[in-house]
């Protein structure tokens, strides 16, 4: 097979095939959470710090996975070889589950799971190659953004505005303070310093972050978890964004205003090159990985 699939509670179906009840809380009620990551040679790339994020964030909002994080890895390895997927992506998703709408949680509900896996990636090359613009947008998510929720609307409100704009990504700003992106982390690079906001309630803890951390780290480059300011963004070096599917993208404006040389820089290379090469020493061809 080399077609997208999905998968919708225990059975493997076609991406089309309708199979979510009118009363699913999910699509109601927006009473869910998710995750995506990326498939490298046939390779789930963190698949581990995705299911332990779903998790989480389904601890976080009281719902119980409906199975093992162990069978999840299973279904997910087991649907990359149905779909035959060299590089793609996989979309998992859990809702409350389906019962007459009502605020509140019903009781004896059994939890939804949705699994999606998509041939090929978003490209993000022409930004790579010639730097993203990014504008400012008034931050006016809950507070609760450590939980990946499908409750994106502020989300999307946010980079639509960016767009609109002529941007590719929209900045959260909170009375001054720079948070992250509509669906990307910020990093911000100054005289050799790495920042990057600290990963409290207001931000999610992304996984391309904590995984950028840990490259820099090995090498002796120091990254500051912190607070960053719309100023410090604006006067620094080199600015990022960074998640799961864009990897890392070098940011040359911020609403208007010229980053740096305007155009991506020495850092951007080398952190791209070093996260090139560690997608390739987890994701070589053959391997198999548990949870």
């Amino acid at each position: 097979m080399s077609e997208n699939i999905a998968y919708f509670n225990d059975r493997f179906i076609p991406v089309d095939q309708a199979v979510v009840p009118i009363e699913e809380r999910g699509l109601q009620l927006g009473d869910g959470v998710y995750e995506v990551l990326c498939i490298y040679n046939g390779v789930p790339f963190t698949l581990k710090e995705h299911l332990d994020r779903l998790e989480q964030s389904a601890n976080a909002i009281e719902i119980d996975l409906p199975q093992s994080k162990e069978k999840l890895a299973e279904l997910a390895w087991e649907g990359i070889r149905k779909a035959g997927i060299e590089n793609g992506t996989l979309y998992m998703q859990v809702t409350r589950g389906t019962a007459p709408r009502n605020h509140l949680f019903p009781e004896n509900i059994t939890p939804n799971l949705y699994l999606v896996w998509k041939h090929g990636a978003p490209d993000f090359s022409k930004y790579k190659a010639e730097g993203a613009a990014v504008f400012t947008v008034a931050d006016e998510r809950w507070k609760n953004c450590y939980i990946k929720s499908i409750n994106l609307l502020p989300n999307l409100l946010a980079k639509e505005q960016a767009k609109r704009k002529g941007g590719q990504e929209a900045l959260l700003v909170q009375d001054e303070w720079a948070k992250e992106g509509s669906s990307s982390n910020l990093f911000i690079v100054k005289n050799g310093h790495f920042k990057t906001p600290q990963a409290d309630h207001s931000i999610l803890k992304g996984i391309t972050r904590q995984k950028l951390i840990t490259v820099l780290n090995e090498h002796q480059i120091k990254v500051s978890e912190q607070p960053i300011s719309l100023t410090e963004v604006l006067e620094a070096d080199e600015v990022f964004m960074t998640s799961t599917t864009m990897e890392v993208l070098p940011v040359v404006s911020v609403d208007g205003k010229q980053i740096g040389a305007g155009k991506p820089g020495d850092y951007f290379r080398q952190l791209t090159a070093w996260y090139s090469e560690l997608v390739a020493q987890e994701c070589k061809p053959g391997t198999i990985k548990t949870v």
